[in-house]
């Protein structure tokens, strides 16, 4: 293996522990992790992500600890971010129907594609996807998300995915086939007990959306199917869970038990966890 991940941020805010939690794990495993974005504009960290007094409502608690704020900070004053990587150089972008001489365009589009999948699963071992609310407007319903993902998918690759980072799962499909790689899957994410009624904010905006835009456990349940399973698990201080390829993790309060899971499936083989 090259002991390569590629952790993918929005530009619109990221949660600090989501990303710094995992990392601390991967590389004291002996990982590199690049960072990436979807116009290649360095990433931030959420202020109340490093915030020790930010309270949250659903949770009626300060949920930024003083040694997630401080590691946060510590990783911000770093020039790490300074040169993400561009999504929108690396992977195509699909074509409009509409567009004059579709179909030869389509045709390049995919040939494009399986060069630039193939190229970076080559160069990486994992994929990782960031939490936070910036991912519900730069990455959930972003196509070349979606084929970055279905990159690591179609080999069966690890995909790692925290908070609303582990929307985009829920949206990236063969463009053909149009069904859900996460269909007969078990996984976790946002439950509908810890959403907001209002304060979804981002960087760089005026803009408060009020409650998330979508109920997170709603699409991941329908998305699973029957076959599958979605795990709250509401009232534990933790959810993980790993059904390979994906490990997926609820929130901030998992970062570095998502962190340990992700070591053990890139090195120790693990399948399943938490289920």
């Amino acid at each position: 293996m090259s002991k390569k991940v590629l952790a993918i941020l929005s530009e619109y805010g990221y949660w600090g522990i989501e990303l710094v939690g995992p990392l601390e794990k991967l590389e004291a495993a002996g990982y590199t992790v690049e960072f990436m974005t979807p116009n290649g504009k360095r990433a931030e960290a959420l202020p109340p992500s490093y915030d020790p007094t930010y309270f949250d409502p659903p949770l009626g608690v300060c949920v930024t600890t003083e040694e997630a704020a401080e590691k946060v900070k510590a990783f911000e004053a770093t020039d790490r971010l300074d040169a993400c990587q561009d999504m929108s150089a690396i992977i195509p972008e699909r074509p409009y129907f509409s567009e004059p001489d579709f179909l030869r365009k389509f045709e390049k589009y995919f040939a494009d594609l399986k060069t630039a999948q193939a190229e970076i699963t080559e160069k990486y071992d994992a994929l990782l996807l960031v939490g936070g609310s910036g991912p519900i407007i730069d990455m959930v319903n972003n196509q070349r998300v979606h084929d970055l993902i279905l990159a690591f998918y179609k080999k069966q690759m690890p995909v790692g995915a925290i908070c609303y980072g582990v929307a985009p799962l829920v949206f990236a499909r063969d463009f053909n086939e149009r069904k859900s790689i996460i269909r007969g899957k078990h996984v976790t994410g946002h439950c509908i007990e810890y959403d907001y009624h209002d304060g979804t904010g981002f960087l760089h905006t005026d803009l408060n959306m009020g409650p998330p835009p979508y109920v997170l456990e709603y699409l991941l349940s329908d998305a699973v199917g029957p076959e599958g399973q979605y795990h709250g698990n509401f009232g534990k201080e933790t959810s993980v869970i790993v059904d390979y390829p994906f490990i997926t993790a609820r929130s901030l309060q998992c970062a570095f038990e998502f962190g340990d899971q992700f070591v053990n499936v890139l090195d120790n083989g693990l399948t399943r966890y938490g289920w």
